[in-house]
């Protein structure tokens, strides 16, 4: 499709993306509720990689129309904690266990060996994703990250 089309297309995904992240949140945050537990922090593992080019430049390389996909939704998952009040947390993947580490006063080693630990009564999958996921929402869980 023309540039312009593509532009417009993607800006309409962006939109509902965005609205249904929010649907989810809120959701989420009502079903806690009714157990009464107030869902106040979210917390987000961001890639490592560079800042995305423009879109006709992504357009022209498949590997940089997944790396856009997967940015869009992390923005839409930011759009949706932030619209429902959630405090968020964002940490780049690569700098998670030193981060977490010092604002928890673990060494990574062991910071990974309770997290890992954490997992075991939980059966698999326990992969690194679900390990940094745990360890990010500790780290937003702790409120001493920014």
């Amino acid at each position: 499709m023309p540039l312009a089309e593509a532009q417009k297309f993607v800006a309409q995904v962006q939109t509902e993306a965005r609205e249904l992240a929010y649907r989810a949140v809120h959701e989420m945050q009502s079903n806690l509720e009714n157990l009464k537990i107030k869902l106040t922090r979210g917390s987000l593992l961001l890639a490592s990689g560079k800042p995305l080019p423009d879109l006709e430049k992504i357009l022209a390389s498949h590997a940089l129309i997944h790396t856009a996909d997967g940015e869009l939704f992390r923005e839409a998952i930011v759009h949706g904690c932030t619209r429902c009040g959630l405090k968020m947390e964002s940490v780049k993947e690569r700098a998670l266990l030193e981060d977490a580490g010092t604002s928890l006063h673990f060494k990574p080693a062991e910071l990974m060996r309770k997290i890992t630990e954490l997992g075991k009564p939980l059966g698999p999958p326990w992969s690194q994703d679900e390990k940094f996921a745990a360890l990010a929402a500790w780290l937003a869980l702790s409120g001493i990250h920014s």
